[in-house]
Formats: structure tokens, sequence, C-alpha cells
């Protein structure tokens, strides 16, 4: 018992069902296997942006660009489907994978070869890629009543009760698990956060994995882009502006360290999902947005402190060991 319960995906789960529990003394249809269905799938996007975030953050790096990205990449799907709206889905979709990697590639180069501190890089194409989003639209929105019926509905059809975009969230989930625990690629993204010498001695380029980890945040960029747009049906500048910030807030809250090596994918989705109830629940039962903002900065402040303190204690666990050997 004692081992089951020192997984921070433990007590993060046990907290949302708390939670839950909470929200439903004060809105009982809150805890409804329909509601939670719903929940989920308002907080797919966020999920698989928190996947994509936290393989970067997993070798002591940081993409500040993701929404920017998934603004850029959401614009030019969204024009092209207004522009030739024959494009099939699939095709669109490849696309905006395609754009997001490009992105994402940039981003990876400048840090790989450039050798610059991802903060500051990202901190750059944050405002290029959004600078670049109003010079291809030319300021312009593109609207609902521009994109196609298939642009909008596809991710809203539904497949044995679920909606498209919570299957996509959960296939990518299943696809982010299998490579974080299964690939040499998902060991080496752990061995670089523990520690980077260590992990060159043992043959890993760390370089060029950080360049394939900025490029896989850059691909789910892109297809968040896509997702975004068709569901909130229209592209603009503004598109998820500030966004980043609830994406490392969901890695954060999920256990991610900032410091590097320590989190895993089941923390991340649980961390998206816990910020996805509050922004679901708290307004239903008449908080104050700014009570909102509070309670979002709250979560994320105590999750700091908890993950902190347990890095400290393994830390000093360690020690002992080696005084005693």
């Amino acid at each position: 018992m004692k081992n089951f319960f020192k997984y921070r995906e433990i007590w993060l789960l046990a907290g949302i069902v708390v939670l839950i529990g909470l929200i439903s003394t004060r809105f009982p249809g809150f805890a409804d296997p329909a509601n939670l269905r719903q929940v989920f799938n308002d907080t797919s996007i966020l999920m698989i942006l928190a996947l994509g975030q936290m393989v970067v953050i997993l070798t002591r790096s940081i993409d500040l660009s993701m929404a920017s990205n998934l603004c850029f990449t959401g614009m030019v799907v969204a024009m092209l489907n207004a522009a030739h709206p024959a494009i099939p889905i699939p095709a669109l979709i490849a696309i905006a994978l395609l754009v997001g990697l490009a992105l994402g590639a940039i981003n990876g180069f400048l840090v790989w070869r450039l050798n610059i501190p991802s903060i500051v890089v990202t901190l750059g194409t944050l405002t290029i890629y959004r600078g670049a989003t109003f010079v291809v639209s030319g300021g312009a929105w593109v609207n609902a009543d521009q994109m196609s019926p298939d642009f909008i509905n596809f991710q809203r059809a539904a497949f044995l009760g679920l909606p498209v975009l919570s299957w996509i969230a959960l296939l990518v989930i299943a696809l982010f698990f299998l490579v974080m625990t299964r690939t040499q690629i998902g060991r080496s993204i752990h061995a670089i956060g523990v520690n980077p010498t260590a992990s060159v001695y043992a043959g890993i380029d760390v370089g060029r994995t950080k360049f394939i980890v900025f490029c896989i945040s850059g691909m789910i960029g892109g297809l968040a882009g896509y997702l975004w747009i068709s569901r909130y049906v229209i592209a603009s500048v503004e598109v998820a502006n500030g966004y980043e910030l609830n994406i490392i807030a969901a890695c954060v809250i999920g256990g991610i360290s900032i410091a590097g090596g320590i989190g895993s994918v089941g923390g991340a989705v649980l961390g998206a999902l816990f910020l996805g109830i509050i922004s679901n629940a708290l307004p239903v039962i008449n908080i104050s947005p700014f009570w909102q903002m509070a309670i979002s900065g709250s979560a994320i402040i105590l999750a700091v402190v908890l993950n902190a303190r347990g890095e400290r204690r393994q830390g000093r666990i360690i020690l002992r060991k080696a005084e005693a050997a």
C-alpha cells in the first residue's frame, strides 16, 4: 500500500474525485456520466497540447510557442478550407501536422545547433509565429460561414458514444504512452532530464533528442490548430492567445518537473483534466472569473511546492544511502 500511494498520479486522481464530489454538492448533475464525458471532450485539446509540452519539459527545456503554433497552423488550414473546400479533411490534418512540424523544427534547430536556451528561442518564436499569422491572413478572420460543413463537423461526429475529438485525444494519449515507455527515444528523453552529462556518456545525442522533442511538440501544436479552429469555428490572430500558460500549468499540476526527468503521460493528462474540471465547474456554481483565476493559480503553486518537496525528499534518501555505504 505504501508503494501504491507514492505515485503522484494516484494522489492527483484522488484529488480529481474529491473535486468532482465537492462540485456535485452544489451542482448534483455534474457527476453524471454524460456530463463527465462532455468535460473530457472539452478538455481534449488541452490534454493533447500538455503531452506535447511534457516531452519538452522532461528534457529540461520549454516550448512557449505552442499556442502561437496552434494559431498559425489553424489559420493556414482554415484559409485552405475556405479557398478549396473540396480538400479532404485527412489531407488538411496532414497539412496541419506538417506545418506544425516545420515550426517545431525551427525551435529545435535553434536550440540544438545554435545552443540558444529554449526559453529564449520559444519566447521569440511565440511572437514571430503569431505575427506570421497576421501576415498570412492580412489581419482578416475566417468565420464559420467560410468553412465547409465537413471541416466543422468531422471532430463532432460521435462514435461509440464519444465525439471523434475525444477519440483523437485517446489515440494521442495511447501513442505517447507507447513512445515514452516502450521506445528508445522515450528512455532517452527521461535520461536527458535526469542527467544530460551522463546521457552523453551513455551514447545519447542530447542535442538531436531535443530537436526531436521540439518537432513532436510542433506536430502536436499543428494537430491542435485544426482541432481548435474546427471546434470554435473561427480563425484569427487572437486564437489561443496566452494559452501556453494553461498548457504549462497542466504539466506542472500533473507532476511534470520543470527541472526535467520526472513526469508521466498519465500525470500530464490528469493535470489537464484537473484544469478542465475547474474551468467547466466554477462558472456553473457561480464562482467569479477572478476567483477562478485565483483557484487555478493556487493549484499551480501547490503542485510546484509538492513536486519540489518530493524531489528534495528523494535527494535526501539517496544521500543517506551513500553516507551509509
